[in-house]
């Protein structure tokens, strides 16, 4: 889920930067620091949008630098459980299926691709035995993030599913919208029938 986040950090300006606006050095090391990193706490931190607040600066001595306690605001995207997320299909490989939600890469193990025995064919293509239903690369889908880890911050995990219902490629989804409807307006002259 992205969120609009206010943080606050201490930022140590350099000696170099001294001769530079305040604000516009914190914000270009605040970017240079967070902007396209992830941290357990934020997820992926998108894009800086200001400075909010800069508190009196500190010197620590043996350190020619000046820190500053600063109030930000980013932009920052968590995957959190159970959120529905849409993606495309980047590769299939014969455990799962790996889908890009947003700034992370997900994965769909092959027992949560559909409710069915699915097989995968020579050229990366998945397919349902019995609707015979196929997912390829490229492919926009829409599923339910079930597991996140972040034990290792530069590659964190998100499991998915698509086993559920309203969940899977937005073409099954379109088609199944359609029966729906069918059936509605068949029940619906049943009923204007019976009056």
């Amino acid at each position: 889920m992205y969120y609009l986040s206010n943080i606050s950090s201490v930022v140590r300006i350099d000696p170099k930067n001294f001769g530079e606006k305040l604000k516009e050095s914190i914000l270009k090391q605040l970017k240079d620091s967070y902007e396209g990193n992830i941290e357990e706490t934020l997820g992926r931190v998108m894009n800086i949008l200001s400075v909010n607040k800069i508190s009196e600066g500190n010197i620590i001595p043996g350190d020619g630098g000046i820190y500053y306690k600063t109030d930000f605001t980013a932009i920052n995207y968590k995957p959190e459980i159970q959120e529905i997320v849409e993606g495309e299909v980047k590769d299939i490989a014969k455990f799962g299926i790996f889908v890009e939600i947003g700034p992370f890469e997900g994965l769909i193990h092959i027992s949560q691709a559909m409710d069915e025995y699915v097989s995968i064919n020579k050229q990366g293509v998945l397919q349902g035995k019995d609707s015979k239903r196929v997912l390829k690369v490229g492919d926009k889908i829409r599923a339910r993030i079930i597991a996140v880890s972040f034990k290792d911050p530069t590659n964190p995990k998100i499991g998915l599913t698509m086993r559920q219902p309203y969940l899977g490629k937005l073409e099954w989804l379109e088609e199944e919208r359609e029966k729906a409807k069918k059936e509605e307006k068949k029940e619906a002259k049943k009923t204007e029938k019976k009056k």
